[in-house]
Formats: structure tokens, C-alpha cells, sequence
């Protein structure tokens, strides 16, 4: 049962049951950057050094030495924090709904300075870490997953996205976490979400299309390049049931050269060299030849080597229940979207 909060109040729970709220971050730039709710705006109360300087005063000088210098800074912002707030809400009826850290000084502060100044404002209750609780133990409870297991080059993603085209409800980590999931799967090292942004950003997925029927996932392992799993994620996607997918090994090779085709050779040999200590310098240096031949597809097959052994590894040491086995031999991604829809 849900404790009763006052009007100015509203818990996660009840926050994740409206729709289109304006949400107002009131942290500080770093802590947004780190992680923060799918769609919020950040309208900082500090800057990072000011947050720094206060949270230090608090800790060495006490809670009134640190409420006074925070007034200090925020005293000549306020109306053009209102402001500000104005022109993010102009034109919407939606309420507005104010968090922090922890639904404390920040929160309330900027809460009580809109209300008296005509704006219906509302605090997140917990502020942001009862959100990072809420999603987590959201995310653990996941079920009726379907995972789509199959060996590197099998087309899992861009299948994942065929179904998702069908209307199927596909929760995609690997786009969500911008990385292809191997040595080769940010090949122009770009920047990936946080961890903790990652799992915001799946939750928020989640939240989006509901709880009945199934939800399609790709099998991945903990790590997507740089971002970790949620362990409650990871947990249900090992315990759910795996489609294995069959492709030839010539279409996997063509999947493989479809996607890393226009690659640069240097960023595809600097790849083969983080798998040297699996793969074999001279597996490595057979590859990197080819790749400056201009024989790509002799160098997909060496690398296909170590991760056909590595998929083989995974398989026997994870027993995971099966749904079924799926022949997509000979058919494109539409059609084993198809058929998987129709499982």
C-alpha cells in the first residue's frame, strides 16, 4: 500500500504511472552526465566545483556552514532559474516534477521556489537514488523473455530489429549500449552510455511496452563493450529461454563483411590485436595480412575461429533451457523474423 505523501509529493511508482511529466534534474552537471531518468531536463542548482566546494564544507564545517554558502550561490539565480523553467514548460499542461539525489535541500528548495512563483510543482520522493532502487528491482523482475542465441555473424540485431518492425516488443542492448558486443564492435570508438545509463535506458524500454506477452532479447554476455549489465538484467536474460539460431558459415561471413565492409584496416588490426592472447599471433598476423591484401573475408574466418570456440565455451558452460531451434538458413532477416514471430 502506498503511503500517503501530500499533493506535493509523488513517489517513483507513482511517477513511472503518468505520462509525459516535465521532469526537472536539480543535480549538478556531472551527476546528470553519470546517469539520469530517460528524458529529464537538467536544471542544475550548482555547477560540478560548486557542488564539490559545498559538499566539502558540509562534511568538514557542518550542515549550517554548507546551507549558507549554497544560499549565497543560489540567491542571485533564482529568478532566472524560474525563468528558465518557464521557458522549458511554456505551453504544457503536464505537471512538473522536481528531483535531486536524495528528494532533499535541492529538490525542496527548487520545489517551494515554483510554487511561489505560480509554477504546480511536485518532488520526486527519494529523488534519483529512489529511481535507480525503483529500476533495478523493476528490471529483476522481468519475465517472458525470449533471447535469441546464435554464433557471431549470425544477423541477431538487425533480426532483433525485423521483429521489432513486425510489432514484436524487442528490448535492443546492444543499441541501447552503442557497441556490437566483440573486439570489433566500436571500431570508431565512440562514446558509450555509463553503466548506469544503460540500465535507466532499458528500464525506460521496459516501462514503455508493458508487461504482457514476450520480449525479445539479444543473448549477450555481462559486458557490452565499456557498459555492464545490470546484474538483475543479466540474471533474468540467463535464466530465460534461448532460441538458437542456425546460420551457414558463409552467411556468416557475409553478415561479418556486410557490416565491418567499409571498415578502416587499421581499426579492424588493431581489433584482431585485442584478441591475440586468444586467437595466436600468428592467427593475428595471417589476419592482418589479408586485411592489408584487401582479402577481408579470409580474415573474417580466422577471427570467426576464436568466437565459434568461444560461443561453443559459453554453450556447455551455461545450460540454459531451450524454446526451440531455429533453421535460418537461405532466408534473409525478414523472413526469419517471420518465423520466429510465429513460435
Amino acid at each position: 500500500m502506498t503511503r500517503d505523501r501530500g499533493t506535493d509529493v509523488i513517489g517513483v511508482e507513482d511517477w513511472n504511472a503518468l505520462a509525459g511529466v516535465v521532469l526537472l534534474d536539480t543535480r549538478s552537471p556531472g551527476e546528470f552526465a553519470a546517469g539520469h531518468i530517460p528524458g529529464a531536463m537538467n536544471v542544475p542548482l550548482f555547477d560540478n566545483a560548486e557542488r564539490a566546494e559545498i559538499g566539502t564544507l558540509y562534511k568538514q564545517q557542518g550542515k549550517s556552514v554548507a546551507m549558507e554558502r549554497g544560499l549565497e550561490i543560489i540567491g542571485p539565480r533564482m529568478a532566472d532559474l524560474v525563468r528558465r523553467v518557464r521557458a522549458l514548460t511554456d505551453g504544457r499542461d503536464e505537471p512538473v516534477v522536481v528531483h535531486c539525489w536524495r528528494g532533499g535541500m535541492r529538490s525542496n528548495s527548487v520545489t517551494w521556489l515554483l510554487r511561489t512563483a505560480g509554477i504546480p510543482a511536485r518532488r520526486l520522493d527519494g529523488g534519483y537514488k529512489a529511481y535507480r532502487r525503483f529500476v533495478l528491482a523493476e528490471l529483476g523482475k522481468l519475465e517472458n523473455l525470449r533471447i535469441l542465441a546464435g554464433p557471431t555473424g549470425s544477423g541477431k540485431s538487425p533480426i532483433l530489429r525485423a521483429l521489432a518492425e513486425r510489432g514484436e516488443r524487442v528490448l535492443d542492448l546492444e543499441g541501447l549500449a552503442r557497441h556490437l558486443g566483440s573486439a570489433f564492435g566500436n571500431l570508431d570508438r565512440h562514446d558509450q552510455p555509463t553503466s548506469e545509463q544503460f540500465a535507466n535506458d532499458c528500464f525506460e524500454v521496459v516501462r514503455r511496452l508493458g508487461r504482457a506477452d514476450w520480449i525479445w532479447l539479444e543473448d549477450e554476455s555481462r559486458k557490452i563493450g565499456t557498459v555492464h549489465m545490470p546484474e538483475p538484467l543479466y540474471a533474468a536474460l540467463r535464466n530465460a529461454p534461448i532460441v538458437r539460431l542456425h546460420r551457414t558459415f558463409d552467411e556468416r561471413v557475409n553478415e561479418i563483411e556486410r557490416i565491418y565492409g567499409e571498415a578502416s584496416p587499421e581499426s579492424l588490426k588493431a581489433a584482431f590485436h585485442r584478441i591475440a592472447d586468444k586467437l595466436g599471433g600468428l592467427a593475428v598476423k595471417e589476419a592482418c595480412e589479408a586485411i592489408d591484401a584487401g582479402d577481408l573475408r579470409t580474415a573474417i574466418r580466422i577471427g570467426l575461429q576464436y568466437y565459434d570456440k568461444l560461443y561453443a565455451h559459453t554453450v556447455e558452460r551455461h545450460g540454459r533451457p531451450l524454446l526451440a531451434e531455429f533453421d535460418g538458413a537461405g532466408k534473409d532477416f525478414l523472413e526469419i523474423a517471420a518465423g520466429l514471430a510465429d513460435l
